[in-house]
C-alpha cells in the first residue's frame, strides 16, 4: 500500500491499516534502516494517581516485592 508524503511532510494512513488499529490515535514512529516503523501509542493522562496505578498492578497480578525485585534488577551495574 502507498501512503504520499503532503508539503506538510505529513502522512494519511490507508484504510486497510488504520482499521487494524482501531481506537488507536497516536503512533511511535522511529526509523530503522530505510524503514519506518509506526508502533501504537496509548496516551495516559497526566492526572493518572498512584491510586489507580496500584489497581491495575493488582489487576495483572504484580505484588510490591515485583517492583522491587524489578527495580532491583534494573539498577544492576553492568561490568
Amino acid at each position: 500500500m502507498l501512503a504520499k508524503k503532503t508539503s506538510k511532510n505529513q502522512l494519511t494512513l490507508p484504510k486497510e491499516i488504520v482499521k487494524e488499529f482501531p481506537n488507536v490515535d497516536y503512533f511511535d514512529a522511529k526509523v530503522k534502516g530505510r524503514a519506518i516503523v509506526l508502533t501504537p501509542v496509548k496516551i495516559t493522562p497526566l492526572d493518572t494517581s498512584i491510586e489507580m496505578i496500584r489497581e491495575k498492578m493488582a489487576r495483572l497480578g504484580i505484588a510490591e516485592p515485583d517492583v522491587r525485585d524489578a527495580v532491583k534488577w534494573a539498577r544492576k551495574r553492568k561490568r
